[in-house]
């Protein structure tokens, strides 16, 4: 079974999003920062993470330059959820390593679809 870790700040996003993705097939961890999932990379490196943008201690952009560095850090897919819009965000996820993003709030047909777009599903 594939694993997804869950990257965000909010309890009730990685709530909502855990439900989303279990129902996909796949196992689920959480952290609510980038230093954390760091941690949780190197104990067990994910298939997916769904990660925030804007998070205390490590935000995302500097969670995915980590991840991409690391060991066994190009491996997972790695898909951006966030609020920013603007275009140069955009590109600046996707030039650190970022596979996809998903704009917020989502909902389980946003997440199915990318899912299926990268041929997780």
């Amino acid at each position: 079974m594939k694993h997804c870790l869950i990257v965000d700040d909010s309890r009730v996003v990685r709530t909502v999003a855990g439900r989303i993705v279990k129902d996909l097939g796949f196992t689920v961890s959480e952290a609510g920062d980038g230093a954390s999932a760091l941690q949780r990379c190197q104990a067990q490196m994910p298939d997916v993470i769904l990660l925030d943008w804007n998070m205390p201690i490590m935000n995302g952009i500097d969670f995915l330059t980590s991840l991409r560095r690391s060991d066994g850090g190009k491996a997972p897919v790695v898909v951006l959820c966030t609020n920013e819009k603007d275009p140069d965000h955009i590109g600046e996820a996707l030039r650190a390593g970022a596979d996809e993003y998903i704009m917020k709030p989502f909902d389980a047909d946003i997440v199915r679809s990318k899912f299926d777009q990268l041929g997780l599903v």
